[in-house]
C-alpha cells in the first residue's frame, strides 16, 4: 500500500515523509516565511505546510469566557481566540509566494484549510493534497469539501475516538477521496511522550486500512524516529528559524538543525527494519572470522592428552566451535602441532 503526494511515493517500502509545519512562526513577516521555507529545504524535509484561515473564519471577537484563554498550564494564557488567531494565521496573500518558494526548492508545499473558502482558495493555487486538523476531524462538511476535490488528504486524529474516524474516513471516501492519510496525534502543546500512545499506529493502519503516521507535537525527535519503528510513513512537526524569536508555536517547535537530524535519523529508522532474519548476513561474513574457536594453546606431541593448559576457545574463528571444547579435554593428538593451530578433529589419534 503507497499513495502519491506530487512525485513522492508515500509508504512503508519508502522513506519517511517529513512534514515542516510553519504555523504561525512567520510571526507576522513574510520575508521570515520564506526564510523558513528556505530552511526547511536545506533540512532536508519533503514538505512544508501552512495553514489556512482568519480569525473570523475561526472565532467571535469577544474577550470573555470560553474565548479567552485562561489556563495558566496553556502557552497562550492570557489572551482571546481571535487575537492568537490573529496573531497566527498566514494572509492569503503570502500563500502562492510561500508555495512559489517551495516549489522552486523542490518541496512540496500545502495547507491546512479551516472552512469551505479556505478550501476555494487553496484549489486556485493548485494544491496537491490538503490536511486536516485535529479539532476539524469532526467537522464532516469540511472533510467532505477537500474530499470532493480528489487529493490526497492528511487527517490528525487528536482526540478523536474510533468512532469519530469511522465517520471522517467514510465520509471521506465516500465522496472522492482514496488516498488518506492518518496521523496519530496529542492535541496538546507541548505534548509530553508519556500521552503520545504511539503504538495506535499500527492499529490505525490495520483498522482504517490507510496509510499511518505522526503529528509529534512532543520536545525532540525522540517519539518521531521511534513513530517509525511502528510503521509511520509521514511525520509532520512544527518548524521554527530559532525558538528564542517568539511565536506562538515556537516553544515546541523544531529548530533548523534538528530538522536536519529528525530527516536523518527516521530514514536511518526506517532503513532498519529490515525483515526478520537470523543468521549470517552478506555484511557480516568477513566478521566471522573473528568469533571464538579452539586452538592449540601450546606446543604438544603426537600422543599427548589435550587439556585445558594447550587446549583455548580463543579468537580468530579457524578452529572447531567452542561447543567441541568439552569433548575434545582428555583425547589424544595423533601428530605433533604447534601452538597457534586451529583444532581439527584430522589431529586426533
Amino acid at each position: 500500500m503507497s499513495i502519491k503526494l506530487a512525485d513522492i511515493e508515500i509508504g512503508q517500502s519508502h522513506k519517511p515523509f517529513i512534514i515542516a509545519e510553519m504555523s504561525g512562526n512567520h510571526n507576522q513577516s513574510l520575508e521570515r516565511a520564506l526564510q523558513i521555507v528556505e530552511a526547511a529545504a536545506r533540512s532536508g524535509a519533503h514538505a512544508l505546510k501552512i495553514q489556512t484561515y482568519t480569525a473570523n473564519t475561526m472565532t467571535l471577537d469577544l474577550d470573555q469566557g470560553e474565548f479567552f484563554i485562561s489556563d495558566d498550564k496553556s502557552l497562550w494564557q492570557g489572551t482571546s481566540l481571535y487575537k492568537l488567531y490573529q496573531q497566527a494565521h498566514t494572509p492569503w496573500e503570502w500563500h502562492k509566494p510561500i508555495f512559489d518558494r517551495c516549489r522552486e526548492l523542490g518541496m512540496i508545499g500545502f495547507s491546512t484549510p479551516f472552512d469551505s473558502t479556505s478550501v476555494d482558495f487553496l484549489e486556485t493555487l493548485d494544491v496537491p493534497c490538503y490536511k486536516i486538523a485535529s479539532f476539524e476531524n469532526i467537522d464532516l462538511p469540511l472533510i467532505r469539501k477537500v474530499a470532493a476535490t480528489g487529493k490526497p488528504m492528511i487527517v490528525s486524529t487528536g482526540m478523536a475516538s474510533v468512532a469519530e474516524l469511522d465517520d471522517t474516513v467514510r465520509a471521506a471516501r465516500a465522496a472522492g477521496c482514496n488516498d488518506i492519510v492518518l496521523l496519530k496525534c496529542t492535541s496538546s502543546y507541548p505534548a509530553t511522550p508519556k500521552n503520545t500512545n504511539i503504538r495506535t499506529i499500527p492499529h490505525l493502519r490495520e483498522l482504517f486500512g490507510c496509510e499511518v503516521g505522526l503529528s509529534d507535537h512532543t520536545m525532540g525527535t525522540g517519539v518521531a524516529v521511534a513513530s517509525v519503528a511502528l510503521g509511520a510513513s509521514v511525520i509532520e512537526k512544527h518548524f521554527t528559524l530559532c525558538r528564542a524569536d517568539g511565536g506562538v508555536d515556537s516553544a515546541f517547535s523544531l529548530e533548523p538543525a534538528e530538522m536536519a537530524a529528525l530527516v536523518v535519523e527516521t530514514e536511518r529508522a526506517w532503513q532498519a527494519l529490515g525483515e526478520i532474519s537470523y543468521g549470517v548476513t552478506d555484511a557480516e561474513k568477513k566478521s566471522l572470522q573473528f568469533r571464538r574457536s579452539i586452538y592449540i594453546a601450546r606446543d604438544v606431541v603426537a600422543g599427548e592428552v589435550l587439556t585445558s593448559e594447550n587446549l583455548r576457545c580463543v579468537r580468530p574463528g579457524l578452529g572447531l566451535p567452542p561447543k567441541y571444547y568439552e569433548t575434545l579435554l582428555g583425547r589424544k593428538v595423533n601428530r605433533d602441532v604447534k601452538m597457534g593451530t586451529p583444532m581439527s578433529w584430522d589431529l586426533l589419534g
